[in-house]
């Protein structure tokens, strides 16, 4: 039985609205494909910008924390070179004093004398040569010479040893010398500087190693 014009064109619109919602449907799929591709690129980018982002500000911490230590350290070390200034003036201050007050010492005879006698028995000991040459100013000569005189006894008896001393009346220590002797052995290469200025430079050493080791 053939089909009518009224059959023919009512299969065509079934086959056109089938073939549309085929077409409709594959376009969904493929928009929603696409969508969800274009969500996963878009997450995908948005972590990796989020990652820079928080790596750049980490490392922006890092350079500014950095930064803050080396400040720190710098006027740690600034500080420390000022208190280290102002106790190297004050030390220089008071040796520059106390250099100044080392010719009292001498003008007291009874002090000087027993400090002379210490002196000059210190350098024996600090030798412990046979023969030495003691050199002292030419105005404390006299001073030198009871000195040894009374050292030698004590020297002896603490050493078992004899001992030749010679006071050198030919060169004498230069006048702007405050006191004190040097001491030589006998052929001159071995000096004990036990001048007031030696012994004040001594325990000034002294006293700047006790500081150090303190701070």
């Amino acid at each position: 039985m053939a089909l009518s014009d009224a059959d023919v064109q009512k299969q065509i619109k079934h086959m056109m609205a089938f073939i549309e919602q085929e077409a409709n449907e594959k376009a969904e799929e493929v928009e929603a494909k696409a969508e969800e591709e274009f969500n996963i690129e878009k997450g995908r980018l948005v972590q990796t910008q989020r990652l820079k982002i928080m790596e750049y500000y980490e490392k922006k911490e890092k350079q500014i924390e950095q930064q803050k230590k080396i400040q720190m350290s710098n006027l740690m070390n600034q500080a420390r070179l000022k208190v280290l200034k102002a106790r190297d003036d004050m030390i220089s201050d008071l040796l520059n004093e106390a250099r100044q007050r080392l010719a009292d010492i001498t003008k007291d005879s009874s002090r000087y004398s027993i400090l002379m006698e210490g002196l000059v028995l210190q350098g024996l000991y600090q030798l412990l040569e046979p023969k030495v040459t003691i050199r002292c100013r030419k105005q404390d000569l006299p001073l030198a010479k009871a000195s040894v005189q009374k050292n030698i006894r004590i020297y002896k008896a603490a050493t078992k040893t004899n001992v030749e001393v010679r006071i050198d009346q030919d060169n004498f220590l230069p006048p702007e010398t405050s006191g004190g002797i040097e001491i030589y052995n006998r052929d001159g290469k071995i000096k004990v500087s036990n001048t007031l200025e030696s012994r004040l430079d001594l325990i000034a050493q002294q006293k700047f190693i006790m500081i150090y080791l303190f701070m």
